[in-house]
């Protein structure tokens, strides 16, 4: 795509749309402020030749502007002195040169228009470069008023979070208290119970023991009477 072709495109084009239909809004904006720097440069550069080519030629117009005024001072000087002859080859000359001055002429008022031309199209890319710089800015500021705005709901989140895992530690904290009371009420239930059992066993073998002395008492007067 040529250079003219490709500034006609930015100029003509509607930057709001192509940022509407971006993906990425951020990227697209700088894509498109970089294009229009790099077709700037080309412009400008563009337009640096024509003006170069601008002075070159008037610079050639007043040489020839100079060899036509010239030509006719040594007509007149030829005439005065009787060479008519000369006159008139001077003056043919003359009308060479200018003929060459009207080609610079019509030079010069094509690089004057096409100089015109430049300056109207960079007026119009400029524009546009300092409205996409401006939108830029603009969806930078978007963008950050989002991120902040994104921040401060995670940390609304996380706090409202935090405070549910609070409340909820602080009623694991109630119940694991009163757990830890009512384990506290069977403490020491276990050793009672103990210490019952080994008195019971005590006195059940102070009853076996008795009911033992008896069976051998018993046997014994058996004995005793057999023996008589």
């Amino acid at each position: 795509m040529g250079i003219f072709s490709r500034m006609t495109d930015i100029i003509n084009s509607n930057i709001s749309a192509l940022l509407d239909k971006a993906e990425d809004p951020q990227k697209m904006i700088r894509m498109i402020i970089q294009e229009m720097e790099e077709t700037l440069v080309e412009v400008r550069s563009s337009s640096a030749r024509v003006i170069a080519d601008r002075k070159t030629a008037g610079r050639r117009l007043e040489r020839l502007s100079e060899e036509a005024r010239e030509w006719e001072s040594k007509a007149e000087m030829a005439i005065n002195k009787g060479r008519e002859d000369l006159a008139r080859a001077a003056l043919a000359e003359k009308r060479e040169v200018e003929q060459e001055v009207n080609l610079v002429e019509s030079e010069l008022k094509e690089l004057d228009g096409h100089l015109n031309h430049l300056s109207e199209e960079i007026s119009q890319l400029q524009s546009k470069l300092n409205d996409a710089k401006a939108k830029q800015k603009a969806v930078m500021m978007r963008k950050a008023s989002v991120e902040h705005r994104m921040k401060v709901k995670r940390q609304t989140h996380r706090a409202a979070l935090d405070d549910a895992f609070s409340k909820f530690e602080h009623f694991e904290r109630r119940m694991d208290n009163l757990e830890g009371q009512v384990e506290a009420m069977d403490l020491g239930m276990d050793v009672k119970s103990d210490l019952k059992s080994e008195i019971d066993a005590l006195a059940n073998d102070d009853a076996v023991n008795d009911e033992l002395e008896r069976l051998k008492a018993k046997l014994k007067t058996k004995v005793s009477e057999k023996d008589q």
